[in-house]
Parts: structure tokens; C-alpha cells; sequence
């Protein structure tokens, strides 16, 4: 008797489909019927590799060796799944076995799966293609009924094929030619490139690039609060006839950027009476839509600091271990249509804590054909993460976490909207317009499920309006001015790179090729975890805190693609114009022979322009350093590597210990002899720190701690040119700056009796000499909001005070809102150069820095 061999991508579709057809029995990893033999792979089995005849080795990165491009790819089995692909292989040959069915998941992906297990094992066995989007019974009985031909599969197919070969090519080819390029001056210089990883970082330079050139200004807003018979309200004055320049970001309707205009408000409108108009109207809000991968990524990053690579190992736990989550890796926030007679069951066997909200939504009738929810149109290779209804059992703390956001997502889009009554109030005094806004929650609908917080979130944020009677006017009881400034864009972090990502379509200018990215972005919700942490493992990125900054790596990569005339490399337009010719190739519109044509040119131009350039001949938006060579007196020139003098071979290195210098600071350098202290430096255990650099005797830069150079330890500093910026707390003796620390005059040289030291950067809050006068002369400096905690990596202010009974420097900080007082003792740690104190004014500090 012949049979059909089934190979499904995951083993639970394997099984879904056991199920379905029924009359299985399983063998290990396979199940066998009478019709059938059935199995699956876990994901992907195989990788490209160059043949061995082709290859060279990684220490041989050379120009001479580039391009590579072998006239066939082999395929290396993976490692960790090698007993999958053995057993896979085994039973393609079975004698028995005449034709193979390839269930693997209906996509580019899937296919490629398929297709290359049935390559490394050699069968010319006929293929047929199931392709399901819904994984329920019936779904799979019927699409066994209507199977696809392999004819009719050959254009994703062969798109399957050319993008992992472009991908390979690309990627090992830019990265060897940017290594050999990084590489000529000596050394081995691992510079990585990728058609999503680059753009990628591209996106997050850009953004930090912003920050850098971002100059903060002055802005006032003037705010007054209105007295009626039933109390008192605030409005902030707004122009009314305000348009939204697109030249200006910061710009907004309340905004005055001319603060004697906004004391001319105040002064015309204070004491005045107004005249009062509101408007209120209902308003809903519907719930967020089912989670893909990428969307709950961004969830948890956002509530619990997860990374995208713990959120996606937490939800495939969820899903293989624990088998309580459908499978994760998925970019659909929809189900298929015939869940609908699915779903009651799923809600059914939920747990015990949302079985309230299960009932209801049961017995009101609330699962119905709904496009936003049920929708084939809006499903790819899967559908949205939701519940499986197996209960959850020994389930760790982490894990919970995922399963509840799912769950609870998977409650609220079935119940009604949210139901608010928003008022907007308008106080005009003097023709000045003053804008009032209520937002009252009236009908919790989906909120409830989040509890009493989430559903009263709205009404806690603006509340309700104390009342005006018809015709009432208002009085101007107080009027202020307030001084504010703009501020620069935020950092990315994982949620909103992941967003970027996701949308970077909308970055393309092309029309077409927008349209080609259209749902896709930059990389897959497989594998944009990975993008990020491999970012992060090659240093072109940190992650502080939540943060992702990126390093002088990043900025030196991105100026190296620009200089060479390959900046496509870090484009996302490189993947729309892929898409669309790989959509041409789906459709037939185009050969695989032509497609790989144009990588393969592709591929030699980048190893070209890489060849055809040295380090000080890239073009680059690079200038002259306004201060003479100090060996030669010659002209000092910035290039891709080094800042060199044109006269001889004095020269610079752009980045040290991580960090990159800028024109202006050499400029310093040069100028005086020293520079600092400066920010943002790492150590080889990736740890920053921070400090001012000298010129040496050989004129050459080294690091300055405020240690004496060898022969100086036996004469104090003379502090003769400088004025004391107080008196030290300690012994009333002069305190000045000296490298990176301010220091009593006492505590340094031969004869040194005092230790008071405090640094001029302490947790990466720089300390001007004004800052410290204050401190000294008052106890107490400014409140100064730029400290980041070398524990959590996060922002505070406070500010730095003299602890007179502890001898030390320590914080104190910003007053909050009354709440029951902690007990104990709490503290900041503290690095060198750093202070820690008290972390409220009653409690003492158990460290601090000298």
C-alpha cells in the first residue's frame, strides 16, 4: 500500500492535523495511517553555506577573496535540530512513501522550509501544497480536499529561494568588504552589515543624531484659574487661529514664544471677568486589537521592561511547553472567520479569574462575525496570538505576566467600547481665548476587565468640571506665567524601535515600493528580537535602562556607507524594491534568473566601491580643525578615521574606548592642552565612565583622573590661576577644580590633610562650577534632573547637599506627594566620581564618593 507523506513547519500543526483527519498512531516523532505517514519539522532544519571549494577562512577577509559568489549555495544542517532533519529524511525514502504533501505554514517562509528538506534529501517524489489559515478542523478536511499543485506553488517558491540567497549574499558580502575596508590599517575589525540589521540602526542613528543637534528654547504658557459659583477650574490660554507649521515640530497652540507677550496677556487678563462656552460630547473608545508578535513586544516592553528576545522565549514557552497560547511568531492581529464557533469554547475553559468576564461575554451574545476581529483578509501565515483554553499550570511569575496580557486582550476586544462624555470649555477675558477640558468616564465597557485603575484612567486624568450655570460668567482669580523649554526627542527603546521597524515603509518615498512593504516593515516578528540583540552583541548599540543608544560604531558605519555611495545598504528602500520584485516574481512577472542578475551586480558594486576608497579618501561631510598641528604647526583634517595633520604624520583617532570625539573637542584639546571632562566612554567590560583628557609630553592624548604623571607626586597643584569656588566643608580651605573632581586645596600634594573631593560628573549629571559654589556656600545646589542610576540605568533629579554628620556629599530629592513614609534606610550607590546620599531628606546615605 503507498502513502503520503505530510511534513507540517511545527509539530503542534502535525498533530492539529492528526486530529483533524483521525486514524493516526504515532511513532516517536511521526504519525502513520493507512493513507498517510505524517511529521513535521521544527522550524528551520537547514542553512545556506558557500561550498567548501568556495569558502575562505574568516582571517582571510581580504579584497583579494571578494566578491563571493559561488555558482550554487549547499545547505549546512542545523545543529540543534540535525535528529529532525535525519528523521524527515528517512522517511521521504521510504519505498512506500510515493508523494509528499508540504503543510508547512501557508508563506514565503513555510514554503522555503519545504523546499529546501526535500532538496537535501534529494526526492524528485511528486509535491502537492496544503495552504490553510485556519487551523480548526474543518479548515484542515477541507484543505485536503483542494491541495496545490506544485506548478501552481513555483512562484513562491522560487521568491522563497531568491530572498534567503540575496539576503546571504548581500550580508556576507558587505560584511567581508566593510571588515577588509575597517581592516586595512591593521588588525581585524568586524564591521557587520544586513539588509534589515542596517537600516535598522540607521533609524536609531538618525534619531540620536537629532538628540545631538538638538538646541532646547525658551517657551511660555500662561495659565489661569477661574473662579464660578460652584468652584474653581483652570484653563491654559491657546491662539485660536493657530496652524501647525511644517517647519517647526515644538510649535502648538498654547505655546508663546516671546515672554513679553505672555506678561501681556497676564497683565490684561488679571482680575478680568469671562465670559464662559462649552460644548460636550459623547465619545468611545473601542479596545485594542488581538496581539501580533510585534504589539506584544511593545506591551511588555512598555508595563514590565521586557526585552522583544524575553517576550518572544516567554510566549513560545506559552505556547510549546505549557501549551496555553497559540503560536506567537505571527504579524496578524486577526482570526479566521470560522473561529467564531470556536471561540465560546476557548472562553469556556478559561480560568477561574475570567470566568466572570468569559460569562458575560457568553451570554450577551458578544461573539459574532466581526470583520475587526474575524477576518481571512488580515491573516498571513497565522492568526493573532490568543488563549488556547488548556489551563495554565506551574506557570513562573514571568510567564503569567505574557499570558495574562493575552488573555486579557483576547476579553476586551469582544466587549463593547469604552463610553466617555468629554467637555471642552472656552473662558474668553479681554479677546484672550482660555481652553478647559473634562473627560468622564460614564460606561466602562472593555476598561473593566482591566480593573477599577484602567477603567477610572481617563476620569483620573482630567476629571469632570465643577459646573456652570447658563449664562454665568467666570472670574480671573489667579493668573501665572510659565516659563518652560522644548525638549529633545525621546530615545528609542524597544517598543518604539519595534514600531519603527514594523512601519518602516512609510519611510520610503517611492509610491511602488511603499506599497511592495506595505504590512511587512523591516524584518519579520520572528526575527526583529534578534535584529535588535544582535545590534547590541556586535556594539552597535547599548541598552541602558530601557534606552538604545547607539555607539560610535554605529555613526562610523553609517558615515562608511554614505562615503562609499552605498547608503541603500542602510535604507529600508532596499527592502521595498526587494519586495516588489519579489512580488513580481510570485505573480510570474519576473525570472529568478533576473532577480539574482541584479543582487549579484548589486553585490559586485558594494565590494567595488569598498576596494576603489582608503579611510582619508571616503567623502564625508568632514572639515578642517581650527588649531595647528603641535608637532608641525600644519593644518589638522578631519577624515572617516582620524583627525590628520596634512604635513606630516601627526594624527588623532576619531574613537576612543568607545566613544567618538567631536571637531570642537580636539579643537580644545589642541588649544589648551586638555579638554573635559568628557561623558559617554567604556571600559572593555562595557562599563561607562567618564573623564578629562590631556596631551601628553608627546603630545599624544591620554586619560586624565586627576592623578599626578609620574615625577609630579611631589609638589602640590598650583591652583594660583584660579579663583576658589568656596570654602571646603571640612576644613574651611579653598576648594577648586582640578581634572575631573572639584577638590580641597589641602587634599592634594605632599603635605595633604583633608580628603574633600566631589566630581564634576557624578552619575552622568555634569556639575557646573556654579553648582558647587552653591553647594558650599548654601549646603545645597539647584535641583539638577540629568543623574542616571548606575543600578537601574534610569533618570532622577535631586539635589546634591553637604551631609555634615556623614562628612559627605549625598542627593536629596524632589518633594512627592504626601504618602505613608518609608521605613528603613534607603540608599544610592555610587561609582568614582559619584555621590550617593540620602534618598529622602530623613534618611542618611550609606555611601558616597570622594
Amino acid at each position: 500500500m503507498t502513502k503520503q507523506l505530510i511534513i507540517a513547519e511545527k509539530p503542534s500543526v502535525a498533530q492539529d492535523v492528526a486530529r483533524a483527519l483521525g486514524g493516526f498512531t504515532r511513532q516517536g516523532d511521526y504519525f502513520e495511517s493507512d493513507d498517510y505517514v505524517l511529521s513535521s519539522a521544527v522550524g528551520h532544519l537547514l542553512e545556506l553555506a558557500v561550498p567548501d571549494e568556495f569558502e575562505v577562512k574568516r582571517g582571510k577577509w581580504s579584497f583579494a577573496h571578494l566578491p563571493t559568489i559561488p555558482p550554487h549555495f549547499k545547505l549546512n544542517p542545523i545543529e540543534k535540530s540535525a535528529e529532525r532533519l535525519r528523521l524527515l529524511t528517512k522517511l521521504i525514502k521510504r519505498k512506500d512513501v510515493t508523494g509528499l504533501i508540504n503543510a508547512c505554514d501557508a508563506g514565503r517562509e513555510g514554503e522555503l522550509i519545504f523546499t529546501y528538506v526535500a532538496q537535501h534529501a534529494g526526492t524528485s517524489k511528486p509535491v502537492r501544497r496544503l495552504w490553510l489559515q485556519s487551523m480548526t478542523a474543518q479548515a484542515i478536511r477541507d484543505g485536503f480536499q483542494q491541495l496545490r499543485t506544485a506548478a501552481e506553488m513555483s512562484g513562491l517558491r522560487e521568491a522563497a529561494m531568491c530572498r534567503a540567497e540575496s539576503d546571504w549574499l548581500i550580508g556576507i558580502n558587505g560584511t567581508r568588504a566593510m571588515t577588509a575596508f575597517n581592516s586595512k590599517s591593521g588588525g581585524f575589525h568586524l564591521t557587520t552589515v544586513g539588509r534589515v540589521q542596517t537600516p535598522t540602526l540607521a533609524i536609531v542613528v538618525e534619531r540620536e543624531e537629532r538628540i545631538r543637534a538638538f538646541r532646547p528654547r525658551n517657551y511660555w504658557e500662561v495659565e489661569a484659574t477661574f473662579g464660578v459659583s460652584a468652584g474653581e477650574y483652570v484653563g491654559r490660554w491657546f491662539d485660536e487661529g493657530f496652524r501647525k507649521p511644517e517647519d517647526d515640530e515644538h510649535a502648538a497652540a498654547p505655546r508663546i514664544w516671546d515672554q513679553a507677550r505672555a506678561d501681556a496677556i497676564r497683565t490684561r487678563c488679571a482680575g478680568k471677568p469671562g465670559r464662559v462656552e462649552e460644548e460636550s460630547r459623547p465619545s468611545t473608545q473601542l479596545s485594542p486589537l488581538l496581539f501580533d508578535l510585534t504589539s506584544l513586544q511593545r506591551e511588555a516592553n512598555g508595563r514590565f521592561g521586557f526585552s522583544a528576545r524575553t517576550t518572544l522565549q516567554l510566549a513560545q514557552a506559552l505556547y510549546e511547553k505549557h501549551k496555553v497560547l497559540t503560536y506567537p511568531r505571527t504579524d496578524s492581529r486577526a482570526l479566521p472567520e470560522d473561529y467564531v464557533t470556536t471561540v465560546p469554547g476557548i472562553l469556556g475553559a478559561l480560568p477561574d479569574e475570567y470566568t466572570g468576564f468569559a460569562t458575560q461575554i457568553i451570554k450577551r451574545g458578544w461573539v459574532k462575525p466581526n470583520k475587526r476581529i474575524f477576518n481571512n483578509a488580515k491573516i498571513s501565515d497565522h492568526f493573532a496570538i490568543v488563549p488556547t483554553g488548556t489551563a495554565p499550570k506551574n506557570l513562573s511569575e514571568a510567564e503569567y505576566k505574557i499570558y495574562d496580557l493575552v488573555t486579557k486582550r483576547f476579553l476586551a476586544v469582544f466587549f463593547p467600547a469604552a463610553e466617555y462624555q468629554i467637555t471642552t470649555r472656552i473662558t474668553r477675558v479681554e479677546g484672550e481665548a482660555f481652553k478647559t477640558e473634562g473627560k468622564v468616564l460614564v460606561t466602562a465597557g472593555w476598561l473593566a476587565i482591566y480593573g477599577k485603575e484602567a477603567a477610572l484612567e481617563g476620569e483620573e486624568a482630567s476629571g469632570s468640571l465643577v459646573p456652570v450655570q447658563q449664562g454665568e460668567g467666570a472670574r480671573t482669580e489667579e493668573i501665572a506665567v510659565k516659563a518652560l523649554v522644548t525638549k529633545p526627542p525621546a530615545r528609542y527603546n524597544e517598543a518604539t524601535l519595534l514600531s519603527a521597524m514594523e512601519g518602516a515603509g512609510k519611510l520610503v518615498d517611492d509610491e511602488e515600493l511603499r506599497a511592495a512593504m506595505a504590512g511587512r516593515g523591516l524584518g519579520t516578528p520572528a526575527t526583529r528580537a534578534q535584529i535588535i540583540e544582535n545590534l547590541i552583541a556586535e556594539t552597535y548599540m547599548l541598552r541602558e535602562g530601557r534606552e538604545l543608544i547607539p555607539t560610535a560604531k554605529a555613526f562610523s558605519l553609517i558615515t562608511l556607507l554614505k562615503g562609499l555611495g552605498i547608503a541603500e545598504l542602510a535604507s529600508a528602500e532596499l527592502t521595498g524594491e526587494w519586495e516588489h520584485k519579489l512580488g513580481l516574481l510570485e505573480k510570474g512577472q519576473l525570472s529568478r534568473a533576473e532577480f539574482m542578475g541584479s543582487i549579484e551586480a548589486m553585490t559586485r558594486d558594494i565590494v567595488e566601491r569598498a576596494k576603489s576608497y582608503d579611510s582619508d579618501t571616503i567623502p564625508g561631510d568632514f572639515g578642517d580643525i581650527h588649531a595647528p598641528c603641535p608637532k608641525c604647526g600644519g593644518q589638522i583634517r578631519e577624515n572617516y578615521k582620524k583627525f590628520q595633520c596634512q604635513s606630516c604624520e601627526y594624527a588623532l583617532w576619531k574613537i576612543v574606548a568607545g566613544r567618538q570625539f567631536e571637531p570642537h573637542e580636539i579643537e580644545t584639546l589642541l588649544t589648551t592642552g586638555r579638554v573635559g571632562p568628557l561623558l559617554g566612554f567604556r571600559n572593555k567590560m562595557g562599563r561607562a565612565f567618564n573623564a578629562e583628557i590631556r596631551l601628553n609630553d608627546d603630545r599624544m592624548p591620554e586619560f586624565d583622573f586627576g592623578q599626578p604623571r609620574e615625577g609630579e607626586d611631589a609638589q602640590a597643584p598650583d591652583f594660583s590661576g584660579q579663583t576658589s569656588l568656596g570654602h571646603c566643608p571640612k576644613c574651611q580651605a579653598g576648594v577648586y577644580e582640578h581634572g575631573t573632581s572639584y577638590v580641597c586645596e589641602k587634599s592634594v600634594g605632599p603635605d595633604k590633610s583633608c580628603d574633600f573631593r566631589s566630581g564634576k560628573v557624578i552619575l552622568q549629571q555634569p556639575i557646573e562650577p556654579e553648582q558647587m559654589q552653591k553647594l558650599l556656600s548654601t549646603g545645597k545646589t539647584d535641583l539638577l534632573r540629568l543623574f542616571v542610576s548606575s543600578r537601574t540605568h534610569r533618570k532622577f533629579s535631586a539635589m546634591l547637599v553637604w551631609d555634615a554628620k556623614a562628612g559627605k556629599v549625598g542627593f536629596e530629592f524632589e518633594p512627592r506627594a504626601p504618602k505613608a513614609p518609608a521605613k528603613g534606610k534607603a540608599a544610592a550607590a555610587a561609582g568614582e566620581g559619584e555621590a550617593a546620599a540620602p534618598a529622602r531628606k530623613t534618611t542618611r546615605a550609606r555611601k558616597t564618593t570622594a
